[in-house]
């Protein structure tokens, strides 16, 4: 799965947290718009690599995305 900048601006806000964040605070902590944060939260919910709780998001430490050339790719382990 290839992730664009908004994506990747929602992993690397939810990576070092640690925490579960609400989308207020997401798009405060990425300073992209509320709408787009969101688009990107649905994109990485659907492949399993966020998780949602009573609208508060978190990352999943085993789904983190791999960057190469073959987009299907996860990260080792």
């Amino acid at each position: 799965m290839k992730l664009n900048k908004n994506d990747e601006a929602v992993v690397a806000a939810l990576k070092p947290i640690g925490k579960e964040l609400t989308l207020a605070e997401l798009a405060a902590a990425t300073g992209v718009p509320e709408k787009k944060v969101f688009k990107a939260l649905k994109k990485l919910f659907e492949n399993e690599m966020i998780d949602s709780r009573a609208r508060k998001y978190k990352l999943l430490k085993d789904k983190v995305p791999f960057k190469g050339k073959n987009e299907d790719n996860e990260a080792p382990e």
